[in-house]
């Protein structure tokens, strides 16, 4: 009996054509088609017993997308699928994202901004540029504060690990209003403004849907304390832009540590903001690279591959997006 496939649409090094097949623990082989010819990659695509993709739209021709229609799961690399137009996939075929398979360099990068915004270390390294010497400027401690959490998955989850190291209080909000990992405080979506009122740092780390879009707005903003950090990993359309400017300015003791834009390449094309925000003191920018440290790849590789598993095994894959998930 032949062994199912797994057609992986998006160019495959040897390193992880590796960890795809050690994922995948003989359930099934790997078959990449990047580089194949039209009638290859047809065959491949029919034969499928799941597909892994990083962007269906830029990966595969229009004319090949009903040709998966025979697969089990079509295993979505992004933990953001925002940008993936789910119509162009074929109708009854279970799609999954890879959430929190890079929670742990995020979570990292939370914390990081988390503490730069507390202790000032931007804002007080540009003043030393200048010759100011500001000693009796004072910091901040996180320890005793509250760190509310915005998408309390994996990325949340592990974002709360570090912050509970810090001596902080976990306060969260998720569609179930409940989760397994330890919090001090757990609510639904509902009670958005609960978490808002209470939080020293606010981390956003939830997926951009219909719900999320512009979630953030300035009555959201208003909520929030003079001084609280706001840090964002997820996606800048879940804050109204306009609003965000026009709050830091008016609230210079407010923090923004933005890693996730409004305009970005990738899903974009090209970066733009629309609103100066890299002229102000209290904001602190990367270049949504929050992801992006040694071992991402193959840990987003791994956990895919192994979902495929699951689906090639007749088990449920984890993270199945449901049409509330979809934002196209």
């Amino acid at each position: 009996m032949t062994a199912p496939t797994v057609v992986v649409t998006f160019a495959l090094d040897a390193a992880g054509h590796a960890v795809v097949v050690e994922a995948l623990d003989g359930a099934g082989e790997v078959v990449a088609i990047a580089d194949a010819d039209p009638a290859s990659r047809a065959v491949a695509l029919r034969r499928a017993g799941a597909v892994m993709a990083w962007n269906p739209g830029k990966e595969l021709r229009p004319e090949e997308f009903s040709l998966m229609a025979g697969a089990k799961l079509i295993q979505l690399l992004p933990a953001g699928i925002d940008f993936i137009r789910f119509a162009d996939l074929p109708a009854g075929v279970p799609v999954a994202s890879n959430a929190g398979a890079y929670r742990a360099p995020m979570a990292e990068h939370a914390l990081a901004m988390a503490l730069a915004a507390a202790k000032r270390l931007v804002f007080e390294h540009g003043e030393l540029a200048h010759g100011r010497f500001n000693q009796g400027a004072r910091n901040r401690r996180l320890a005793g504060g509250v760190c509310g959490i915005l998408g309390f998955g994996g990325i949340g989850s592990a974002t709360a690990t570090l912050m509970r190291a810090l001596g902080m209080r976990i306060h969260a909000v998720n569609r179930r209003g409940a989760s397994d990992a330890p919090t001090d405080w757990i609510g639904g979506i509902d009670q958005l403004d609960m978490l808002l009122a209470a939080s020293d740092v606010l981390v956003i780390a939830a997926p951009l849907t219909r719900a999320t879009l512009k979630l953030i707005d300035a009555r959201a903003l208003g909520l929030m304390k003079p001084d609280a950090i706001l840090i964002n990993l997820a996606r800048g359309e879940i804050i109204e832009e306009e609003a965000l400017y026009r709050h830091l300015v008016a609230h210079p003791g407010f923090t923004a540590c933005i890693d996730a834009w409004w305009i970005e390449p990738v899903r974009h094309g090209v970066f733009r903001m629309d609103f100066p925000f890299m002229t102000l003191p209290n904001v602190i920018g990367s270049p949504h690279n929050s992801a992006n440290a040694p071992g991402t790849t193959e840990a987003g590789l791994r956990q895919g591959a192994a979902n495929c598993r699951r689906a090639l095994l007749g088990e449920t894959p984890h993270n199945l997006v449901g049409p509330e998930d979809r934002l196209l």
